[in-house]
Order: structure tokens, then sequence, then C-alpha cells
């Protein structure tokens, strides 16, 4: 196995992005929390007031070997919205806002690079407003927060957010998929 990498982004509410990354072959952990805080551990609640500066985001920690960060940066633009500022669907606000968090040079210039390839396919008809920024800081969730969709799936949220995504990525990344 080769040494474990970590990629830090946000698309949305992080129960989403947790219940996508989370199936992939090769990602070991992903754990969500909140990115780019000026606030020290912030709770959820402070998060939601939109004055710590913080996103919610996931940090995946995957095996470059079976999974590079370019493929996660793929998955990343298509089951998300790159395109909607500070928002995802019904989930408004600064901490719902779509970033590419890059921890050194290489994880920047493929984020870059896949920013533009996407740009380019037409595949959305509207810019792309993903932040892609250097990584400054994490902080994990609440526990209530982890593992939330395996925990809710017939929660409303988790029924007609969560799953029409899940939905997308069995269809479209079918191959990249962890096995039962």
């Amino acid at each position: 196995m080769a040494q474990l990498e970590t990629a830090t982004l946000a698309g949305g509410c992080f129960w989403c992005t947790e219940a996508i990354f989370n199936r992939l072959k090769g990602v070991t952990s992903v754990v969500p929390g909140y990115a780019a805080s000026k606030v020290a551990n912030p709770s959820y609640q402070e998060v939601c007031t939109g004055r710590t500066g913080a996103a919610e985001a996931i940090q995946i920690t995957y095996d470059p070997s079976v999974i590079p960060y370019k493929k996660l940066l793929e998955i990343f633009w298509h089951l998300h919205d790159p395109t909607t500022l500070n928002r995802q669907g019904n989930d408004i606000g600064t901490q719902y806002r779509s970033a590419v968090f890059y921890q050194g040079e290489e994880q920047k210039d493929v984020a870059l690079a896949t920013k533009e390839e996407i740009e380019k396919s037409g595949i959305y008809k509207k810019p792309i407003v993903t932040e892609i920024t250097a990584f400054t800081n994490f902080y994990p969730a609440e526990d209530y927060h982890k593992d939330y969709y395996d925990r809710n799936r017939s929660q409303g949220y988790c029924m007609f957010v969560i799953d029409p995504k899940i939905q997308k990525l069995l269809k479209e990344y079918r191959s990249d998929l962890k096995t039962a």
C-alpha cells in the first residue's frame, strides 16, 4: 500500500459529500468537519451563523495508488454544483460554498487543471465559482454528523437530497466503488 494522502473538499452539506466519498475504493476514511475557520473548534451552530468563515467540508484519507487525487476531484466536480455561490440546492450560506483546500503545489496544480477541464467541457452552462485555496485548518464535526446518511436513510433530507447523488455515483462511477 502506498503512503496515504489527505484531501479536503467542500461541496455543500458534508452529509452528502461524506456519503459519496466513503463509497470509493482507496478511500480509508472521510471525516466531516469545518475547514478554513477563523474560530478554533467551531460548533455546528457557530458555523451556521456564517461568522466563523468555515465551510462544511470533508477530510478524505486515501491511497493514491488506488484512487488518485485527480479522480477524487473528477467525482467532486460531477457530484455537486460548482456554479452556485455559497449554496447547494436549498442549503444557503457561506458554509455551503464549493471549495478545494489544497495541500501542496501538486494538489493545487491538479485542482486548477481539473477545474479548467470541467469549464472547457461545457457540462455546466454557468461559470464555476469553486474556491481553490490553500488548506489552513480543519476541525472535525460533532459526532452526530458522522455517517449521517448511513444512519438516517429514511430521513427526508437523505431521501431527497443525498439519494439522487448516490444514484448518480452508482451510475457514473460504479468501477470506482468499494465492494461490499
